[in-house]
């Protein structure tokens, strides 16, 4: 994909100066395609485009360490998000909910990015800086049932005002929620008061949802830790359950275990899992590991009707996301599992989080460390995050490569390609190996 702003506009305005250092820097291929910005004023049509292909942009480049460190770039994002809303700079009051419906109102800039904004609500909660890079911020959609559905993680260099303002609807919240998917970094939240408080009000939230599988006895054992106030001792008995720190998926569609299945996806541990119900209403399901997932891709397809052509007067809602993922089922197998579903870049963006924290903790680095801070005016990642680099290209999905190669030297993340257009047909350039991946022999399937 190549990066594509208009002549007039690289060489005019900030947006534009900015586009043109970054295409300087890291070269036109490095980049997805922008959205470009008409020389006049957008009509409120052009304006919902223009910020629906800018939440699509920013999604798709969060995945490469490269851009998401350069300060050059968040900064041309940042002007572009306030440009495109025509939000000028100014202190609001910001609602921030936590797991369990308590509102948090911060006083913030219109201009403050997500982590000004979560260093605001940290600030109001009395959670110490250290445990800051514990949690993030969500971008959510309220149901009638008051259930909330994931829209997805409010992005380092995005204005978390105006990403929720800019929908329109009083549907869409920001959630504080923690970001890390491994529970044994839970020890380090739980020494502190606050830290506590939140990872308990999430965890009961979780359960009174169903996202997490309780049996009548557990559950029995639960209500009785909770009715003593027993905070700690009935987070260590959740952190047995299956799907504990899960998040979960709205109900979708999976071509596995075969085509066309309804499934409900969760994000957890290194793995998704995929539930679906069989007839008499047995519940099966199954668990794919990150580090053997050779390599994903997200795309976005236009369906063609019966007669198999194209109507060029379609509707925006009829476009579908897919996450598709090859997967090692047996030691000389990869299978591609294909998930069709709204929350397809979400669920690409979890598992490219749960490779950087394996990272993090192979180099025997701290998620302390994780979240992004300002030194002298910029901003800067830790040693261990500057390690995290994109794969090279995978020439193409091969079922018969000869050698797997271990985790200890395959380790790196997952970048992500062809978001900006829909197409029918993902190509080889748009996927991108897994370097969490671990080549398993049978004696450990």
């Amino acid at each position: 994909m190549h990066f594509s702003i208009p002549e007039t506009e690289s060489r005019s305005g900030d947006s534009g100066g900015s586009a043109y250092v970054l295409r300087k820097e890291y070269g036109a291929n490095v980049l997805p395609a922008f959205p470009p910005k008409k020389l006049f004023s957008l009509t409120p049509a052009e304006v919902e485009q223009r910020r629906e292909q800018l939440e699509k942009y920013m999604q798709a480049v969060r995945q490469d360490p490269l851009l998401g460190s350069s300060e050059t770039f968040n900064s041309f994002l940042r002007r572009a998000q306030q440009e495109t809303q025509q939000v000028p700079t100014e202190e609001v009051s910001l609602e921030v909910l936590l797991s369990n419906g308590q509102k948090v109102l911060v006083n913030v800039l219109t201009s403050d990015q997500t982590e000004d904004v979560l260093e605001a609500v940290a600030a109001k909660l009395d959670l110490p800086d250290d445990l800051i890079g514990y949690f993030s911020l969500f971008l959510v959609r309220e149901k009638e049932d008051g259930a909330f559905s994931f829209v997805r993680k409010l992005q380092e260099f995005e204005l978390p005002y105006v990403s929720v303002t800019s929908l329109r609807s009083q549907e869409y919240k920001i959630v504080l929620r923690k970001s890390y998917w491994d529970s044994a970094y839970d020890d380090d939240v739980m020494e502190n008061r606050v830290g506590l408080n939140l990872l308990y009000a999430q965890t009961v939230s979780d359960i009174e949802r169903g996202w997490i599988l309780v049996t009548k006895e557990q559950h029995r054992q639960l209500k009785s830790l909770q009715e003593k106030v027993s905070k700690k001792e009935f987070l260590r008995l959740a952190q047995t359950l299956r799907h504990y720190g899960y998040l979960r998926f709205d109900a979708c569609v999976a071509d596995f275990p075969e085509k066309d299945c309804p499934v409900v996806v969760s994000a957890g541990n290194s793995e998704l899992s995929l539930q679906l119900r069989l007839p008499g209403q047995q519940l099966r399901e199954g668990s794919f590991r990150v580090t053997r997932m050779r390599c994903w891709r997200v795309t976005s397809s236009v369906p063609l009707p019966s007669g198999g052509t194209s109507s060029p007067g379609r509707g925006r809602g009829e476009v579908r996301l897919e996450l598709a993922f090859e997967y090692l089922m047996s030691k000389d197998r990869l299978q591609w599992v294909t998930i069709t579903s709204p929350q397809a870049i979400m669920m690409s963006i979890c598992l490219q989080s749960m490779v950087d924290e394996l990272m993090v903790k192979k180099s025997g680095g701290s998620i302390r460390k994780m979240l992004r801070r300002r030194v002298g005016g910029t901003l800067r990642r830790s040693d261990s995050q500057q390690a995290v680099k994109s794969p090279p290209l995978l020439e193409s999905p091969d079922a018969s490569r000869d050698t797997m190669v271990k985790l200890s030297s395959k380790l790196s993340a997952v970048s992500l390609r062809g978001i900006g257009t829909p197409s029918t047909d993902a190509s080889a350039s748009d996927v991108h190996g897994n370097f969490a991946f671990e080549g398993i022999g049978d004696e450990d399937l």
